[in-house]
This record gives structure tokens, sequence and C-alpha cells, in this order.
């Protein structure tokens, strides 16, 4: 089989396409041939050796993919040679196949591409854990997403107004702005690159509360961090709720009067480490998005494939903060 694999801390452009054995199902196991594998941020990290995890080198980027069962070892039931299956991996997925443990599979609806069911679990997870458990969203209540066009942020527009949330998306661009209005955001604002400074910051909270009216923005899903962060911060409701996602923007440092003043909570998201501590309950949050995606309240949004042999070349254009919805590779 081949792998596009990690051999040396750096970029995309440090990625190599190796040969490596076939590999077979263990007990307890399968082998799940990849079709499709789903680029997210982490991916840029993981190569770098900047995320939370760092993996023994060589290894495969990759967190989430789709394909069929390749093989099936002793003692597993419920799944068939050929079943089409949805699995998160944490890297590993830019290989032709992949070792799966099967009570951590997700079977991928009929008439659902293999492309579309890579990009769903992760961005779609982290964010109903992010609106219901961390945010305690409330229909009516308005929601702010920063970095609205990404794989996340689309997902935090669908399944806001899924639990019935007024949503303004926060973009850099008018096509990002489009494609939020196309996801369902009730209201869009278009901000400017950072880095801000102090006149430019304050400028940008004006905007922010402009957009979400006098009360304020009830929950903040923040994606992206940086200089944007602050701004953001001064546009939130009383005792709101800021949902600290991702760094792309880089680490902010947050002024703490301002979480006096407005009696608001910071709140980490970690949806990888809640999903390994309360396995039961996002069971039942990905069992809610099956039923969202059944109704068509949700939806990944693939907006580009790459061959495998461009996989650097997704993992490039997730770096740069090009990307708006979901990039895949088809490896298969």
């Amino acid at each position: 089989m081949r792998a596009l694999v990690s051999k040396a801390v750096g970029g995309p452009e440090t990625l190599e396409m190796v040969a490596l054995p076939d590999l077979a199902a263990g007990p307890g196991q399968v082998v799940v041939a990849v079709k499709a594998c789903a680029i997210n941020f982490p991916d840029v990290l993981i190569i770098e050796d900047k995320y939370q995890f760092k993996p023994q080198r060589p290894f495969a980027p990759g967190g989430e993919i789709a394909g069929t069962i390749a093989s099936i070892g002793e003692g597993v039931t419920g799944w068939e040679i050929g079943d089409r299956v949805i699995a998160m991996l944490g890297h590993g997925g830019l290989c032709e196949q992949v070792i799966a443990d099967p009570a951590k599979l997700y079977r991928l609806p009929e008439g659902r591409s293999f492309a579309e069911g890579a990009s769903l679990i992760l961005t779609y997870g982290t964010t109903i854990h992010a609106l219901l458990d961390r945010g305690h969203i409330k229909a009516g209540q308005t929601l702010l997403v920063l970095g609205a066009a990404g794989g996340v942020g689309l997902a935090a527009i669908e399944l806001g107004k899924a639990f019935g949330a007024k949503v303004v998306a926060a973009v850099s661009s008018e096509e990002k702005a489009a494609a939020a209005k196309s996801a369902g955001a009730d209201e869009t604002l278009i901000y400017a690159r950072a880095p801000f400074d102090k006149d430019q910051s304050k400028g940008l909270a004006e905007q922010f509360k402009a957009a979400v009216g006098r009360d304020g923005a009830h929950v903040i899903y923040d994606p992206v961090g940086g200089d944007y962060a602050e701004p953001a911060l001064r546009s939130i409701a009383w005792e709101g709720k800021y949902l600290v996602v991702g760094f792309p923007a880089g680490i902010p440092k947050l002024p703490l009067n301002l979480t006096l003043l407005k009696s608001c909570d910071v709140c980490g998201v970690f949806w990888g480490a809640f999903a390994a501590r309360d396995p039961k309950a996002n069971q039942a949050h990905i069992e809610t998005l099956f039923d969202l995606w059944e109704q068509g309240k949700i939806a990944p949004r693939v907006t580009e494939v790459f061959t495998f042999e461009d996989g650097g070349k997704a993992i490039a254009k997730m770096a740069a903060r090009g990307a708006i919805g979901k990039l895949v590779v088809e490896v298969s």
C-alpha cells in the first residue's frame, strides 16, 4: 500500500509518498481501505510538532477518513467486508489502508459520498460539543462565529440554526461571506486581516458589537484566536460564553477585566479529550448529528478534492487559511 508520511518536522512540502506492507486485521480489529481523507488544521500542526500529540515518525497525517472494510479480525461482530464506514483516527488517514477499532466506526449512509463521510465527524463533533456542553446554547440567543467559512465555522452556522439561534458569521472576504450565507447565517460581517494596532482592534470590536446587536452575543465560537479574540470578547452579552476552539491566527492574551465586566465565561473546547472521557455522551452527540444530516439540517460542504499525490497541497492550502468548507484527499 501507499502512504503519504512525515519523516521530519516541517511543512507539507516535507511529506513523502512511500510504499508500505499491506495491513492484516488482528483480533478485535478491522482494516479499512481508505477512499477519502478530510484535511483539518490539526494536520498542519501535527507535522510541525505543534499539536497536542506528537506521533512517532514516520507517520501519516489525516485524522478522519471514510472507506470500506477490507478485512476483519477474530472476534469482531456486526461488520462485514465491504461495509462503508467513517472512522476517526487522530492521524494516519493519508494511507491506502488503516487499522481501526470496530467500536469506533460509524456506518456511512447510503447515498452519501466518501468525501462527505470523511468530512462529518471532527468538525460537527467538535461543534456540537462546543455549543451544547460548553456554550449551553438556547433558542433565541445570538451566536457569533469567527472564521465562519471554514469547516468548523460552517458547522457552527448550521448547528446554531438547528438549535434555534440567530447566527452572525464573521469572515475575511466576500467569497467567504457568501459561503456563510448559503449555510444559513442570518448576518455576515467582513473583517480585515490581522495584525491589528490599538485603533484597528477597537474598530473591529465596534464592528462586532454592531453586528450582534445591543444585547451582545450570548455565545461566541472562536476557532481563529489571535488579534480577533479580544475585539470579539468585547461584544459578548452579560453572562455570555466565549468558546475557545483553535488558534490558526495565534494564541491570544485576553484582558480578564472583560470577563468581570460582562460576568462572562471563557470556555475551552477540547473535543478529543471529551470523547475519550465521556464516550457515551459523545456517542449521543454523533447520533444527533446523523439525525440532523438525514433531516437536511446539516451537510458537510466539500469544496475541493485533491488527488492522493497532491495531499500535501491540501495541507498547504489549510495552512494558508485559504480553505472554504472542507478539503478532502481522494486516497483510492
